[in-house]
């Protein structure tokens, strides 16, 4: 890149030799060794773009790309802030550099709602973007009823987040709404039987949680996970890492690769 130079990591290599190492000296049991549970299936919901979207991300995407050809140092943070913006685009809205949030005309609170028309019992939903679940949470009680709609996010307090839990395991609320890396680790919200990812993030660990929170003990029924994906975008993208690290975790720790989304990625 111009006068600077950086190594790229392209793949890793001995990890037969890793593998072998780390099982001289541990032993590993797994879930799916440990307990009965019921299947997880997976599938997926694809969402077109609004004509709005389009020039958006084409916009937004020739200036990331100009970015990288600028021959300039570019911080890995600043990487993943062009990323972050596309996939916001992707959920329909947009943060300006004053903080102010746009909303565009978007096809996946849309496909959301269709998705959720075809599912019998409790729902789970989880999006990385605050503005997401806040919209979704708005929708939903619109359509199905306040009552029926419980979110858990960074702004929900410690007694709104035991209600929320109480509510939708034990109660009337029929959706829980929430944000991964808040509410994807330790809680039990086995009522559902329905999972959908309104936006991913690029973090293993935040989507095996975010998985398990109703697929552990106490779930009877098999769990359908669905995740909103457009083609051609960074959705794809982010698939694709998270089946990547999955891929290697599993060589690593001398598993089997794991049945787990599959999304054919199309040239950009």
């Amino acid at each position: 890149m111009g006068t600077h130079s950086f190594q790229q990591v392209v793949g890793y290599k001995n990890l037969d030799e890793l593998s072998y190492k780390l099982s001289t000296f541990s032993y590993r049991v797994t879930k799916d060794e440990a307990l009965d549970l019921p299947d997880k299936i997976y599938t997926t919901r694809y969402v077109g773009l609004s004509r709005e979207q389009i020039q958006h991300y084409t916009s937004l995407k020739s200036a990331a790309i100009a970015i990288l050809d600028s021959g300039e140092l570019i911080s890995a943070a600043a990487a993943m802030t062009q990323l972050l913006r596309l996939q916001q685009l992707l959920c329909g809205h947009l943060k300006t550099d004053d903080g102010e949030i746009v909303e565009i005309p978007s096809k996946r609170l849309t496909a959301l709602t269709e998705c959720i028309e075809e599912m019998d019992g409790k729902v789970i939903i989880w999006s990385r973007f605050r503005y997401d679940i806040q919209r979704i949470e708005k929708e939903l009680g619109k359509i199905y009823g306040k009552n029926s709609v419980v979110s858990y996010y960074g702004d929900t307090t410690d007694e709104q987040r035991q209600n929320a839990i109480t509510s939708f395991q034990h109660g009337d609320a029929r959706f829980f709404i929430g944000n991964p890396q808040t509410a994807g680790y330790g809680l039990t919200l086995t009522a559902a039987t329905n999972v959908i990812y309104y936006a991913n993030d690029f973090n293993l660990e935040t989507r095996v949680q975010s998985e398990d929170r109703c697929h552990r003990i106490g779930q009877k029924h098999p769990v359908t996970y669905v995740d909103l994906v457009s083609l051609g975008t960074v959705d794809e993208h982010i698939v694709k890492v998270l089946q990547q690290k999955i891929n290697l975790s599993a060589r690593t720790l001398g598993e089997e690769v794991r049945k787990w989304l599959q999304v054919s990625p199309t040239s950009e």
